[in-house]
């Protein structure tokens, strides 16, 4: 799918836009003051596949806690600003990677441009965030409820404010809990301007749900070309965000990102336990970080024909099934033992990679 093509910046080491990887985000739900918790926590977010973390910066405390946090970690880190211009001041102070703010939102034109200079002067983008759920009373009362039009209208409000002062190191985002809507706003505001496009469900929900919304926006700007970066947002785990944000990647050919299982839905033709040995064999590849495709069918019918193109995969019979690689029957073996058989082959692939 062809990208649309943005401008170029930089959040510490990784480039977003102007056709770059595209970048997955997440943030800590831990307190920034908490030095331990928090670098415990982004380890594990980067683990798992996360390039860019960003923290909360609620008040003084955490802003000058942000350096000890930066100095124990190798990710770049985004300082999440709301109102105070004191606490965007501090953070480029503690040196960190980018910042999250509405110019807008942060006081008069004055402490605007002693926060812009100071970005400028360290080379730190900023992200543009509008939510549809916050918009200006004004606008709400222009468009009658949170539009596109609303939302790209306050988004370039913002825009313009940096523009002026000759910044144009910027992201931005426009973010809603209504899928339609969320996405209506990114194809505006991809025909508007030309700044990398941070894309998000907001407030999507538990991962029940909120993995579905995600999936359906995100998936499909992404699809269109729209989208530099983004986030999956849910309650809960933040791992969790990292590892569904690789999936939808991963899914629309987009990155290499572990192991994928094929496994077929069942029907009457099927005589062993597929969903108990797919859960078996999902848990298994949990400790697999690198690309293969394994398929576990429910039967010998059109298993290995229909999984011809996995790496490996198993097939089942009554009570027995086939173990077969790149849809190449290689033995047939007791049901009993089909995860365990299945998983000599991985380990041999695996094996043949190393070398």
């Amino acid at each position: 799918m062809e990208r649309k093509k943005t401008r170029a910046i930089k959040i510490g080491s990784v480039q977003i836009g102007a056709g770059a990887p595209i970048a997955v985000q997440s943030m800590t739900n831990t307190k920034t003051t908490d030095t331990l918790a928090t670098v415990a926590q982004i380890q594990s977010l980067q683990a798992a596949g996360c390039d860019i973390v960003r923290l909360a910066v609620p008040d003084m405390d955490a802003a000058k806690n942000l350096a000890n946090i930066k100095n124990a970690v190798n990710i770049p880190l985004v300082a999440d600003i709301h109102f105070d211009y004191r606490l965007a001041m501090e953070a480029i102070e503690q040196g960190i990677d980018g910042l999250r703010l509405n110019p807008g939102n942060i006081g008069d034109e004055t402490k605007v441009k002693i926060v812009v200079q100071a970005a400028k002067q360290h080379h730190i983008p900023i992200r543009i965030g509008v939510n549809a759920g916050s918009l200006d009373k004004v606008l709400l009362e222009k468009y009658g409820h949170a539009t596109p039009e609303a939302m790209v209208e306050s988004a370039m409000q913002h825009v313009r404010i940096l523009e002026k002062l000759d910044f144009y190191d910027m992201k931005i985002s426009l973010k809603a809990h209504d899928v339609p809507l969320t996405i209506a706003a990114y194809q505006l505001m991809s025909q508007t301007v030309d700044y990398p496009l941070h894309l998000g469900i907001t407030e999507a929900g538990t991962v029940k749900s909120g993995v579905i919304k995600s999936a359906v926006g995100i998936g499909s700007l992404l699809t269109q070309g729209i989208g530099d970066t983004f986030r999956i947002s849910l309650t809960g785990d933040p791992v969790v965000e990292v590892k569904v944000a690789n999936e939808i990647l991963k899914s629309l050919g987009l990155k290499e990102y572990g192991p994928t299982l094929i496994s077929c839905p069942t029907c009457g033709r099927c005589n062993i336990n597929l969903a108990e040995i797919a859960n078996q064999v999902e848990k298994k590849l949990s400790d697999v970080k690198r690309p293969i495709q394994v398929a576990v069918m429910g039967c010998v019918v059109n298993g290995p024909g229909e999984a011809r193109d996995a790496d490996v995969g198993i097939a089942g019979g009554k009570g027995e099934g086939l173990v077969f690689r790149k849809g190449q029957i290689l033995r047939k073996v007791p049901e009993a033992i089909l995860v365990e058989e299945l998983f000599k082959e991985i380990d041999d692939i695996l094996g043949e990679d190393k070398n």
